[in-house]
C-alpha cells in the first residue's frame, strides 16, 4: 500500500458533528481534501447550507440536515438520512460541545448539567447513535473531541472540565467494548485554539498570556493544525490504533516548572 493510499479517505463517508465552524469545519474540509464525501452538521440551518455549498464546490456531495447532540431524534434522523442517502457511515466525528466559565461556588447546577449533557451525554448519545450503525455495517471511525482540562485544570471551567475527562473514558470504554465490531475510537485533545466556543475565556486579561508562556511552541493553535491528526486517525494509516487521545497542543502538556 503507497503512503498516499494509507492515508487516503477516497470513498469513505464521515459526518462531523459541529462540523460548520471552527475545529469541526477544519475537519470536515480537511476531510473532503482527503477524498472523503462529508457532511457536516450543526444546530443552524444556515450554517450547515454555507459549509454544505463549501464542500460540494471542493467536490464533495453532502446532505444540509441540521442537528443537535442535546437532542437524540435529531442524531438518530442525521444517521438514518446519511446511510439512507449514501449507504454507510464509516467516520464519525464529535466535535460539538458547551463552554461555561464562572466560579465553582457560584455556578448553578443547571449551567453545570447544561455542559455535562452537551459534551459527555451528547458524545454518548452521537457514539451510541452512530456506532449502531457502525455494528451493523461491519465497522467504522469515531472521533470524539477532548482538551487540555481533561487531563489538567483551567481556572473557573470545572463543569467542562468534569465533562472532557469523563469525554476520555467514554472513549476507552468504547474502544474496547467495539473493537470486536472493527469499530476504533479515539480522540483528539487540541492545545488552545481561538473559536466562537472560546473566545470569550481567551480574551479575559491575562489568560492568552499565560497560556502561551506555558505552551513549548510558544502561540495560539490554528484549527487547521487538527486536520492531518484527523485524517491519520480516520484513515488506514491507524488501523492499530484504538482508545487512544492524541492532544495537538504545541507541547502543553509535555511541559513542566
Amino acid at each position: 500500500m503507497s503512503i498516499e493510499s494509507l492515508f487516503s479517505l477516497k470513498d469513505k463517508v464521515a459526518v462531523v458533528l459541529g462540523g460548520t465552524s471552527g475545529i469541526g469545519k477544519a475537519i470536515a474540509l480537511g476531510y473532503v481534501k482527503a477524498g472523503a464525501t462529508v457532511i457536516a452538521s450543526s444546530r443552524g440551518q444556515e450554517k450547515v447550507d454555507a459549509t454544505a455549498t463549501e464542500l460540494e464546490a471542493m467536490g464533495s456531495k453532502t446532505l444540509r440536515i441540521t442537528s443537535d447532540v442535546h437532542d437524540r431524534a435529531s442524531l438518530d434522523a442525521l444517521c438514518k438520512a446519511t446511510v439512507d442517502t449514501f449507504g454507510r457511515v464509516d467516520i464519525l466525528v464529535v466535535t460539538s460541545g458547551a463552554l461555561f466559565k464562572a466560579p465553582s461556588a457560584e455556578m448553578s447546577e443547571e449551567d453545570f448539567c447544561r455542559v455535562v449533557d452537551a459534551n459527555l451525554n451528547g458524545s454518548f448519545r452521537a457514539n451510541q447513535i452512530f456506532g449502531r450503525q457502525m455494528i451493523a455495517q461491519g465497522g467504522g471511525v469515531i472521533i470524539d473531541t477532548c482538551s487540555l482540562t481533561s487531563f489538567v485544570s483551567f481556572g473557573e471551567v470545572t463543569p467542562y472540565a468534569s465533562s472532557k475527562a469523563g469525554v476520555v473514558m467514554l472513549i476507552k470504554s468504547l474502544a474496547c467494548e467495539w473493537a470486536k465490531y472493527n469499530i476504533r475510537v479515539n480522540g483528539i485533545a487540541p492545545g488552545v485554539f481561538r473559536t466562537s466556543l472560546n473566545s470569550k475565556a481567551l480574551d479575559t486579561p491575562g489568560r492568552s498570556d499565560a497560556i502561551i508562556a506555558h505552551t513549548p511552541m510558544g502561540k495560539i493553535g490554528n484549527v487547521d493544525d487538527l486536520a492531518g491528526t484527523a485524517i491519520y486517525l480516520a484513515s488506514d494509516a491507524s488501523s492499530f490504533v484504538t482508545g487512544q487521545i492524541i492532544a495537538v497542543d504545541g507541547g502543553f502538556l509535555a511541559k513542566g516548572i
